[in-house]
């Protein structure tokens, strides 16, 4: 369904949309091109970042190199928030293995047909070679995910980390039944299940790699045979390279480009965890597409 407020320019279309994941209903938008579409991106957000973030890099995606992009919010946060997170029982696991694959499932309706590519930034990318449905997807971006634990931050940074899963963090989501993201500094207010997990598979060698066979399902990329892009940050802090690496072997034989981008070498200042994607950047963002 079209939104009424939806953006028309000479060269792209938006439309908001909403659809089903578990249950829930995700907020979206979707980034049409004009003409015809050579690829159709579903762009899976990073922990507690709106995906109003990255509607810049989506215009780009379809204004300029005519790719369609679908970006959403993850179920109880965002546009897709139908209450205070409080009163949600969302989990990372279900943002991840059901509202992702809920995404593409969307993208899909719209663009059949059309090679499915998923950039993952963070978040985003961390949990892919577990889901179901990854037999149409053409092609995985990483861009900044990984498999962290605490030990891989560099200080001054790390004294953070810590704060945030053993110190005055815990105890205030026990509290109040919800994690503060505001009061704390995180940036966004989250669900108690979503932090408890993440906190969990920061904390873990090995992240979520013990889980999997159990409460978790083993990896299944290597039976999609699509080639996977790795992004690691020179400057990113929270999810250094060899974080981003370690995801990399998580997608088993796959083909893999790994590459490190330095902020000096894009022409950019810094990038970050973040960065990335932010508008100052976009002189990086034709590094992120497969070369032509």
């Amino acid at each position: 369904m079209l939104d009424k407020s939806a953006e028309h320019t000479a060269v792209i279309r938006e439309e908001a949309l909403r659809f089903a994941s578990g249950g829930h209903m995700l907020a979206g938008r979707l980034y049409h091109p004009a003409g015809q579409a050579r690829a159709a991106v579903v762009l899976n957000g990073a922990t507690g970042v709106p995906q109003r973030y990255y509607r810049h890099f989506a215009r780009w995606l379809a204004a300029e190199q005519h790719v369609a992009c679908l970006t959403y919010d993850y179920r109880d946060f965002g546009d897709s928030a139908q209450g205070h997170p409080r009163h949600s029982d969302a989990t990372m696991a279900q943002w991840t293995l059901e509202d992702q694959p809920a995404a593409r499932v969307e993208m899909q309706r719209h663009y059949a047909g059309v090679p499915l590519w998923v950039i993952g930034h963070s978040l985003g990318a961390m949990l892919m070679p577990l889901q179901d449905g990854l037999k149409d997807v053409a092609r995985m971006i990483v861009v900044a995910g990984g498999l962290v634990h605490h030990h891989d931050h560099p200080w001054p940074y790390r004294a953070l980390a810590l704060a945030f899963w053993f110190g005055h963090v815990p105890p205030l989501v026990r509290a109040l039944g919800y994690l503060p993201g505001r009061a704390v500094g995180f940036g966004a207010d989250l669900p108690a299940g979503v932090y408890w997990q993440w906190r969990r598979w920061c904390t873990t060698p090995g992240s979520y790699l013990p889980e999997t066979g159990s409460a978790l399902p083993l990896p299944k990329w290597e039976d999609t045979g699509a080639p996977v892009d790795l992004f690691a940050m020179a400057d990113d802090d929270v999810v250094p390279p060899a974080a981003v690496w370690r995801l990399g072997d998580v997608f088993g034989g796959s083909r893999q480009r790994r590459t490190v981008l330095v902020p000096q070498e894009t022409g950019v200042q810094k990038i970050g965890h973040l960065g990335a994607f932010a508008r100052a950047n976009a002189a990086l963002w034709p590094r992120l597409l497969p070369q032509q």
